[in-house]
C-alpha cells in the first residue's frame, strides 16, 4: 500500500502505466477517493495508463488517507497535499484530471502552483448555483459526522471552520472568476447536467478560460468513447 507522509498528513495513492505524469482528483465530495472512478462513466486508471503514468488519490480523511482538521483547513490545505505529492513522486510537471470536486481541486492546484500544472481535464466541475448550496452543506454534515464516529477526538469548531472555508464562497469554490479569466493552462471541459454539477458552471468556465474546449455530451454509452478519445489527444498535445 503506497502511503505517503507528510505534516501529519497519511495520504494513500496509487500507480497506473508509465509516461508523462497524470494526477488525478477523484470525484465524490469530501469522500473523495480512487474508488469513485469506478462509478464514473469512464475510469481514467484503466483508460489512460497506457499512455500516461497515472497518479490517483484518497483525499485528506477520505478513503485510505488520515489528517488532522483545523480552523485554518481549507482549499489551500488540499493544493498542499497535491503539491506535496507531486515533490514526492519526482514529478516537476504532470497534467490534472478531476471529477466532480476534483475539478476544483484541480484549479485550485493550477493557482498554488500554475508552472507545475501542463493542462486540466475538467470533468463534472461542481460550482453553485442559486439551489444547490444546501446540498453541499448536507454532503459536506454527513461526511463530517461519519468521519466523527471513528474519531471521536475531532473538533466540532473545526469541522465548521472547514465547510465554511470550502462552501461558504461562489463559482466553483477553490477560485474565482478572475482567476479563471486570466488563467494560462489548458483546460479541457466535460460538461456536468445535475444539482452539484450545473452545466452552467462548466458553460461559464469555458467561456472564461482563454485556453479551454467544452465537451457537453459525454456520459452517455454512445458519447464517452469519442469524448475519452478526446481527452486522450487533449493532454497529449500538452505534455
Amino acid at each position: 500500500m503506497p502511503v505517503f507522509e507528510h505534516a501529519g498528513v497519511s495520504l494513500y495513492y496509487e500507480e497506473y502505466g508509465s509516461g508523462y505524469p497524470l494526477l488525478l482528483f477523484a470525484p465524490g465530495g469530501m469522500r473523495s477517493s480512487i474508488d469513485f472512478w469506478r462509478r464514473s462513466p469512464f475510469d481514467p486508471t484503466a483508460e489512460l495508463a497506457q499512455d500516461f503514468r497515472v497518479i490517483a488519490m484518497d483525499q485528506r480523511n477520505a478513503g485510505r488517507s488520515r489528517a488532522p482538521v483545523s480552523t485554518d483547513d481549507g482549499w489551500e490545505t488540499y493544493a498542499g497535499d497535491h503539491l506535496a505529492l507531486l515533490d514526492h513522486l519526482g514529478a516537476e510537471r504532470a497534467h490534472v484530471l478531476g471529477g466532480c470536486i476534483g475539478s476544483s481541486y484541480c484549479l485550485g492546484l493550477i493557482k498554488l502552483a500554475p508552472v507545475r500544472v501542463s493542462a486540466a481535464v475538467l470533468q463534472n466541475p461542481i460550482g453553485l448555483s442559486p439551489e444547490n448550496r444546501p446540498a453541499f452543506y448536507e454532503m459536506f454534515d454527513g461526511w463530517a459526522a461519519d468521519l466523527r464516529k471513528g474519531r471521536p477526538d475531532l473538533n466540532q469548531a473545526a469541522l465548521d471552520a472547514l465547510r465554511t472555508r470550502m462552501y461558504d464562497g461562489d463559482f466553483v469554490f477553490s477560485v474565482s472568476r478572475d482567476f479563471v479569466q486570466a488563467c494560462r493552462t489548458p483546460m479541457l471541459i466535460l460538461a456536468g447536467d445535475d444539482l452539484y454539477h450545473p452545466a452552467a458552471t462548466a458553460e461559464e468556465l469555458a467561456r472564461l478560460a482563454p485556453d479551454s474546449e467544452l465537451i457537453a455530451k459525454w456520459k452517455t454509452p454512445d458519447a464517452t468513447p469519442a469524448a475519452v478519445a478526446r481527452v486522450r489527444a487533449f493532454l497529449k498535445a500538452h505534455q
